[in-house]
Parts: C-alpha cells; sequence; structure tokens
C-alpha cells in the first residue's frame, strides 16, 4: 500500500537559483567549458559560434582520450573521453541553447516582476507567478515553467503543503461533490472564505510503502490510524495503488538447516587433535634434543 505525504516548499528567485536554468538541458559539466570557451553569444545567437562550437564538440577529449564514443565525458583516470553521436548531436543543436537561454530569460522577467524576496508558501508564489506572466504576455510551456519554477524551490519540512487541486462548493454554496477524507487525501480546507475540498501535491521523497497483513484487525484504516498517523499526520494512503498479495517466506517454509553433530562426536574430534598435537610436539622435542 502506498502511503503519500504533501510537498513543502520555499520559493525565491534569486540570480544562482536562476542561473542553473543555463543547463537545464543536461550535461552540464561539458556544456559549461563550451560555455566558457564561447562566452554569451553560445546562447544569444548559437549560429554565429557554430564553427567554433563543432570544432570544440568534435576534438572533445581527442588530446587525451584513449577510448571513443563512450557517453562519459571522464574515464576511470580523469581523461576526457570523446563524445557519442547522440549527445554530439545535442550540444550542437542551435535549439536546445535557444531554449536554456529562454528558460533564463523567462525566469529574470519573473524575477523583475515579483523580486527576490522569500515566499514561505510556494501556492502564493504560483499565483503570482501566473499573474506576473499575464502582465508581461509571456506564456512559456507547462514544462517550461515547471522547470523554472523547480530551480526557484527547494523543500523546507515545515512550509506550506502545495496545493494539487480544489474542489470548489457547487452553486449556492452547495457543498462540492468531493468530500473531505483526509485518509484519502481529501483534506477540507477554507479558501477565499470558502470551505472547499483540497488534494496536495506528493512528496516522492517522502513516499512509503507499507505491508498490512491480510487479517488485520480493523483492516487498513485501523492500521493506518494506529501505526502511522500518529508519526506523521500528513500522511494518506493512494488506494488505487493498494495490491493484495501474498508473501511466501522460502526460508521459513523449505530451507532445510545442516544436522549439527553432537556434543560427544565433538569431543572425540578435539581429543583427536590433542593427541595428534602432542605426538608432534613429542617430534619436535626429540629432534631438538639429538
Amino acid at each position: 500500500m502506498k502511503v503519500e505525504r504533501p510537498l513543502r516548499l520555499h520559493s525565491q528567485l534569486t540570480g544562482p537559483r536562476i542561473e542553473t536554468l543555463r543547463y537545464a538541458s543536461g550535461d552540464e559539466a561539458i556544456r559549461a567549458a563550451l560555455y566558457e570557451a564561447l562566452s554569451e553569444p553560445l546562447f544569444a545567437d548559437p549560429a554565429s559560434v557554430r564553427p567554433q562550437l563543432e570544432k570544440l564538440v568534435n576534438d572533445w577529449g581527442k588530446a587525451d582520450a584513449d577510448t571513443e564514443g563512450d557517453d562519459e565525458e571522464v574515464d576511470d583516470g580523469g581523461a576526457k573521453k570523446s563524445l557519442a553521436e547522440g549527445k554530439k548531436k545535442k550540444l550542437l543543436s542551435e535549439a536546445t541553447w535557444k531554449r536554456d537561454a529562454m528558460l533564463m530569460d523567462v525566469a529574470n522577467k519573473l524575477r523583475k516582476e515579483l523580486g527576490d524576496g522569500l515566499f514561505e508558501d510556494h501556492n502564493i508564489f504560483l499565483k503570482q507567478v501566473e499573474a506576473a506572466l499575464k502582465k508581461i504576455d509571456l506564456k512559456p510551456s507547462v514544462a517550461d515553467l515547471k522547470l523554472i519554477v523547480s530551480a526557484a524551490s527547494w523543500r523546507v519540512e515545515d512550509a506550506a503543503r502545495v496545493i494539487k487541486k480544489v474542489h470548489l462548493p457547487g452553486k449556492g454554496g452547495r457543498a462540492t461533490s468531493i468530500k473531505p477524507d483526509p485518509l484519502r487525501g481529501f483534506f477540507e480546507e477554507k479558501i477565499d472564505g470558502k470551505t472547499c475540498t483540497v488534494e496536495y501535491e506528493p512528496d516522492s521523497e517522502l513516499r512509503d510503502f507499507e505491508q498490512i497483513p491480510l487479517l488485520e484487525e480493523g483492516g487498513i484504516e485501523a492500521f493506518i490510524l494506529r501505526e502511522v498517523l500518529p508519526y506523521t499526520p500528513d500522511a494518506w494512503i493512494v488506494e488505487a495503488d493498494t495490491k493484495i498479495g501474498y508473501e511466501v517466506s522460502f526460508t521459513r517454509h523449505f530451507y532445510q538447516p545442516p544436522k549439527l553433530r553432537t556434543l560427544a562426536e565433538i569431543s572425540a574430534d578435539i581429543l583427536k587433535l590433542e593427541q595428534e598435537t602432542e605426538g608432534l610436539l613429542s617430534e619436535i622435542t626429540k629432534g631438538a634434543t639429538a
């Protein structure tokens, strides 16, 4: 049975965090070396430095690599290796460099609108990011926005829980069709003065799995209430990922331990060894006397 806990984040659009987006497409070590060699034109106008970029990528590791075509850029001895064709293609792609430049540009424009202050509630941060993007008329893709938000955010144990979905009340103040059920991840919260049912983003790093005996008294709910919630009161179960099965202990049912010798057998072996030892000592002593 899968047990989830909510994601809790702080967010801040600082210069160093935005800078990490420069290599959002991966291969940071190689791309950093290429950027050091070719500077800002590599991101602003990759076509203008295409010949130099091709030479650097094609010559990567030729001077000190013993093997070629390896995906790894460094061998066991610390020497650079030549690059695999797939990696070369990615490093030579203008679209890849322009995408990372775009991510940094959008993040810097958001920073200009929102400042570099700390957001202790990630939900407020997301709302302000959305409003700022509308104001400056930018529409990054969902994937690109996720990268920007991720770069500006980090886990904090006591931060506000990150909201995944809000089930609003119906018209006329009628209750939402989704009833609160904290044990299954549906929590009752007040948002803008309205009582809503809220689902939170799960934190994959806090995810856990429990094995519950089939004949557990009170079933899954009793087990969670007794063994989980007293220690992690914000946890919930994911019934869709609950599986019923059997665990067979092969050691318990099929293992046959070797038969142990009796004390009499062990004593006999010890006496025999003592006798052999005494004989050896006698021969050694006799030889020394002669």
